[in-house]
C-alpha cells in the first residue's frame, strides 16, 4: 500500500482521483486549502482530510508534518483565470516541492500540458515552468502532460460543449486546424493512479493522450454530430485569439478570464508526439478511450449525479463548477 497525498481534493480532477487512488488499494490523505470543503464528498469518511494552502509556506509544512509519512505527492493545483496566475503557480510549486522534500517524499506527480517546440501561451508556459520548479527540490518527479481532457465538468470538455450548444453559426480560424490529442479524464485517472507505482513507472515526463490527432475543428464537429445538432461552420482567417477569447466568453458561462488564458493557448499545436507511458503502463481495460466515445460519455454524464464518487468520473458530480450545469 502507497501513502499518497493529494493536493487540490475537491477540484475536479482531485476529487476523482481520491476515490481511484482509493479504489487501488492506497491510502490516501486528501488536502484542500479549505478543509470544510470535503466534508461535502462521500469519501470524506474513508480518507484523510487535511488543510493544505500551496501558496502558504507553513501551510505545505504543517500539512505534510499532519500527514506522516507520504510516498508520492500529486500536485494537482493552478491559479488560471485568478490574474497573475503564472508567477502564484510558480512560487507555490516551489513552497509544494520543498515541503515535500523537507517530509521526506519519495515522488511527486504533476498533472501539466503539452509542451511544443514553439512559442508557447502563457497558459502553457506557466504550467512547463511548475513542471520545471517541482524537479528542481529533490524528490523524483513525474510529470504526466496532457492537452484536451474530455469528461463533465472538465473546463476543456465544457468549452467545447458550451460553444457548440450556443452558436448556430461557429467561425473556424486557420488555428482551428492545429491537431490536438485528446484523453478521456477516466484515461487520464488510469495514469495518475499508476504513476504511485514507483517499480511500474520510472521518474520522467510522458505525454498522455489517445493517440488520435484530431483538429480543434474536428473536436468541435464531433460534439455536434454526437448531439445532434446542426451547425454552419465558417472558414476564417487567423484572427487574433484574443478576440476569440472575448467573444467566447460574452456566448460562455465559464469565467471571462478562465476561458480567455485557455483559448489563448489554441494557436499551439497539441499533437502528441510521445507514447512512451503506453510501454510502460497496461491500457485501461477495453483500452483506451476514442475522443468519440470520450464526448459520448461525457454528454450522457452531464446531468447532476452523486458526490464525488461516480462509478464512471465522466459524469458531472454536484461538486463541480455550477458553469458546467
Amino acid at each position: 500500500m502507497t501513502r499518497c497525498l493529494v493536493t487540490g481534493s475537491s477540484g475536479y480532477i482531485g476529487s476523482r482521483l481520491v476515490v481511484a487512488l482509493h479504489r487501488a488499494g492506497h491510502d490516501v490523505v486528501a488536502t484542500a486549502r479549505d478543509a470544510g470543503k470535503l466534508a461535502g464528498f462521500d469519501w470524506s469518511d474513508e480518507v484523510t482530510e487535511l488543510t493544505l494552502d500551496v501558496a502558504d509556506r507553513d501551510s505545505c509544512a504543517a500539512a505534510f508534518a499532519a500527514a506522516g509519512p507520504v510516498d508520492v505527492a500529486y500536485f494537482l493545483v493552478h491559479s488560471i483565470g485568478e490574474g497573475d496566475f503564472a508567477a502564484q503557480d510558480l512560487d507555490s510549486a516551489r513552497q509544494f516541492a520543498a515541503a515535500a522534500a523537507d517530509a521526506g517524499v519519495a515522488r511527486i506527480v504533476y498533472l501539466g500540458g503539452f509542451v511544443p517546440d514553439e512559442q508557447l501561451s502563457e497558459h502553457l508556459e506557466s504550467r512547463a515552468d511548475v513542471g520545471d520548479a517541482l524537479g528542481e527540490a529533490g524528490p523524483e518527479l513525474v510529470w504526466l502532460r496532457a492537452a484536451v481532457v474530455l469528461g463533465g465538468g472538465s473546463t476543456s470538455y465544457e468549452l467545447v460543449r458550451h460553444v457548440a450548444d450556443r452558436v448556430p453559426v461557429i467561425p473556424l480560424p486557420t488555428w482551428m486546424r492545429h491537431p490536438v490529442s485528446p484523453i478521456a479524464v477516466r484515461d487520464v485517472l488510469h495514469y495518475l493512479v499508476a504513476a504511485a507505482d514507483r517499480a511500474l513507472l520510472p521518474a520522467g515526463a510522458y505525454e498522455v493522450s489517445n493517440g488520435e490527432r484530431p483538429t480543434y475543428s474536428a473536436l468541435l464537429r464531433a460534439y455536434a454530430d454526437e448531439a445532434g445538432l446542426r451547425r454552419v461552420w465558417l472558414p476564417f482567417p487567423a484572427v487574433p485569439p484574443r478576440l476569440v477569447a472575448t467573444v467566447a466568453s460574452w456566448l460562455t458561462p465559464l469565467p471571462h478570464e478562465l476561458a480567455a488564458d485557455l483559448i489563448m493557448s489554441l494557436p499551439n499545436s497539441m499533437g502528441s508526439r510521445d507514447d512512451r507511458i503506453r510501454r510502460l503502463v497496461p491500457d485501461p481495460d477495453g483500452g483506451l478511450l476514442t475522443s468519440r466515445e470520450a464526448l459520448r460519455r461525457a454528454r450522457a454524464g452531464s446531468g447532476r449525479a452523486g458526490v464525488g464518487s461516480t462509478e464512471d468520473p465522466a459524469h458531472r458530480v454536484r461538486t463541480d463548477p455550477a458553469w458546467s450545469a
